[in-house]
């Protein structure tokens, strides 16, 4: 399908925001941990189906196995997502003390101007480890927070996007997603900082959100602005136990099989939109569909049988939680845009091509 004119939003209308992976293309480092050349599509091209039904490998249409040190396919991917209606990109940022990884494709997009689309930034702020490469002891790069001229440093790094007429606002204040707010020492303190640095830089200061990953966590003493209720903790009701079934033999226990942790999506398209709110501005984050084995194997966790009608269902439950907010806090996140290796994402594959998409369209311009 040719892409025309993108489709446009109205005030009025539900904001999508999509996360999006910018880990495809080689970096020195990953080449050390993983060998040579080894981008997401190493894992996603090897993934093979681990039980009876098991839907991979997910295999890109309509954009293949891209690179995104071209420029053509980041237009592509804005366009794409234009069309269909998702707002804006999420772009995952990368910060250890100083050091930043899978930062090219980001910084080419803003020095360059294009696409000319929307965009935000959030901090993946978490210790990067073999875990999910049968490697959990392994450390690759520790996610570390060294104080307050840390964060400076880190403010000014990213000034530039903030002022970028691309970057998205909230009341006028550019919008910043960190991952794990918590883990920050003293993040009252750090979000306080910020605010107060851009403004005195001349923005009307930071809406800053966080992830509340569990029902405990408390994120709302920390100053935040606004919380993303995140859907992945899906430990609790698995379908399928990633136990392996023992038998006895000979006076020998053996392995009889093995599968990944699997849930039917169609049992979790309520429960992954937490109604329990905190007090205070809370965004919806909507799963199109889940499967990390390519990256886990048998260690990962699968959203068994997601189609496009049930991820209709899903989104439309977003849009009635956000219904009655203020029409700049009328934001849904989608995770996400393009994590091929986590089977999480809306860019066309060949087994759906566009009717994610369409699902998304349809929903938000109604």
């Amino acid at each position: 399908m040719e892409i025309d004119e993108p489709s446009q939003h109205s005030k009025e209308l539900p904001k999508l925001i999509a996360f999006y992976l910018p880990q495809y293309h080689p970096i020195p480092e990953n080449d050390e941990w993983w060998g040579k050349g080894f981008t997401e599509w190493t894992n996603v091209a090897k993934a093979r189906p681990l039980f009876k039904g098991h839907y991979q490998p997910h295999i890109p249409a309509d954009l293949g196995f891209y690179d995104l040190r071209v420029p053509e396919t980041r237009e592509q991917q804005s366009q794409l997502a234009k069309y269909y209606g998702i707002y804006a990109f999420c772009y995952y940022h990368y910060w250890f003390a100083g050091k930043q990884l899978l930062h090219r494709p980001f910084e080419e997009v803003l020095r360059s101007g294009e696409p000319k689309y929307p965009f935000c930034l959030c901090w993946a702020n978490e210790t990067w480890t073999g875990v999910w490469h049968g490697s959990p002891n392994r450390t690759l790069i520790e996610q570390s927070y060294p104080g307050l001229d840390d964060h400076e440093r880190h403010f000014y790094t990213l000034f530039k996007a903030f002022s970028d007429n691309r970057y998205v606002l909230v009341d006028g204040k550019p919008i910043f997603i960190v991952y794990k707010p918590q883990d920050i020492p003293e993040p009252k303190r750090f979000i306080d900082l910020w605010k107060n640095l851009a403004i005195r830089e001349g923005l009307k200061g930071i809406h800053f959100v966080g992830v509340q990953s569990s029902e405990s966590e408390e994120l709302n003493k920390f100053g935040l602005d606004a919380i993303i209720k995140s859907p992945q903790n899906l430990k609790r009701r698995p379908w399928i136990s990633k136990r392996r079934p023992i038998k006895w033999l000979k006076n020998i226990y053996y392995e009889v099989t093995q599968k990944p942790t699997v849930y039917k999506y169609s049992e979790l398209i309520y429960t992954m939109l937490s109604s329990n709110f905190i007090t205070g501005i809370n965004y919806p984050c909507v799963v199109p569909n889940w499967d990390n084995t390519p990256r886990s194997g048998y260690n990962g966790v699968v959203l068994h049988n997601s189609t496009p009608e049930l991820f209709r269902l899903h989104l439309k439950k977003a849009i009635s939680i956000i219904k009655d907010l203020k029409n700049m806090n009328r934001i849904i996140f989608v995770k996400s845009w393009n994590e091929w290796a986590e089977g999480n994402h809306l860019e066309p594959d060949l087994r759906y091509g566009h009717d994610y998409l369409k699902v998304v369209k349809d929903e938000i311009f109604k």
